[in-house]
């Protein structure tokens, strides 16, 4: 049953900008965000459980059936109710409600013998974790972790910038210490990227074992708890005038090279 909302004062319409805009909301409810066609295909093929597709039938191709998507209600709004809780106010036409899925390192799983992880510590920017994502998925690395997350994963900023491969790659969080211990538990050799006197060329380490990269902010770079805990320090060449590059240009640089030691 399809019902409609004309309405940008009704309660369910401020509740969906309420969690699109919160953190806390999303974390109490545990519930976020999709926009977009793709990227609500990517969550479902993800198994992700979807609550409520809402939907502007004027943005949408004629004959688009809504109901290809898994949902426990469908709900049609106005033009003035889709430019209030969409982002992109112009494309698409679907905005849709679903269950978080939990993000713990227990429920890591391999299917590889000898995995490939990335791993963020304390990364402040929505955009550097949707880049990391993005490239994670592009390289077919087993799983990324955030150390110390600043922000909740399902930041709708985050879906964004990952174009939906937050739904394609296997993500966990947890403190440094946690992630620390479980990759030493694992036995996974650990390369944390940072500008020390004693850190070894990048590409001159072999990665065909299981290994994580470790990168950190550019301002304030990795704890002494990542760099002490490691198996190694590895630094990128820094060519120029600066001393630092994007997060995740240097998480794209590392994942790959792991990749072509790999044989892709």
């Amino acid at each position: 049953m399809h019902k409609l909302i004309s309405s940008p004062q009704n309660s369910l319409v401020k509740s969906l900008v309420v969690l699109s805009e919160k953190s806390k909301a999303r974390k109490q409810t545990g519930s976020f965000i999709v926009e977009g066609r793709r990227e609500l295909t990517m969550a479902i093929q993800g198994g992700y459980h979807v609550q409520k597709v809402f939907y502007y039938k004027e943005l949408l191709p004629q004959d688009f059936d809504v109901e290809q998507y898994p949902s426990e209600a469908y709900i049609e709004v106005s033009k003035e109710v889709y430019e209030r809780i969409a982002y992109r106010a112009t494309t698409e036409g679907i905005v849709a409600v679903l269950n978080a899925n939990s993000m713990h390192l227990k429920d890591l799983t391999f299917k590889t013998k000898f995995p490939l992880i990335m791993v963020a510590e304390a990364p402040e920017k929505p955009g550097n974790i949707g880049a990391i994502l993005r490239t994670a998925d592009a390289a077919k690395v087993d799983a990324v972790c955030i150390a110390n997350p600043k922000t909740d994963m399902y930041n709708p900023n985050i879906i964004r910038s990952s174009v939906g491969c937050l739904f394609t790659v296997q993500i966990a969080t947890g403190s440094t210490s946690e992630i620390l211990r479980y990759l030493q538990k694992e036995k996974i050799d650990t390369y944390a990227a940072a500008l020390k006197e004693d850190s070894e060329l990048y590409h001159e380490q072999d990665y065909n074992k299981s290994s994580a990269f470790v990168v950190g902010t550019e301002s304030d770079g990795l704890s002494e708890e990542w760099l002490e805990g490691s198996t190694k320090k590895i630094i990128i060449p820094m060519l120029g005038e600066i001393d630092s590059m994007n997060v995740s240009v240097a998480a794209g640089i590392l994942m790959y090279e792991a990749k072509r030691q790999r044989g892709f």
